[in-house]
């Protein structure tokens, strides 16, 4: 499954968070970094939800949002995770 994700840097480094997953957020020092980060991070939520019961919202094709001008880089990108289901067969 790929999710749609938003990294946007910090003064740190870059924060990153996955608007279809509410919660799901990560942080990294590089971008690539980030991109890792939240690929387990989302791994880790789908797992959760799924133990819980609940189902994992399908990713989004597409998603709405305005540019920061006051943030120094922010970017959209997909993130490729292993599918939930496909864990639990």
């Amino acid at each position: 499954m790929r999710y749609l994700v938003m990294i946007r840097r910090t003064q740190t480094g870059y924060s990153v968070d996955v608007p279809d997953l509410p919660g799901c957020v990560a942080t990294g020092t590089t971008v690539e970094h980030a991109r890792q980060m939240i690929a387990q991070a989302i791994e880790m939520h789908l797992e959760l939800m799924r133990k819980s019961g609940e189902s994992p919202p399908p990713p989004a094709r597409r998603i709405e949002f305005e540019v920061d001008d006051t943030a120094g880089e922010e970017l959209c990108t997909w993130v490729e995770v292993e599918s939930p289901i496909a864990v639990a067969l």
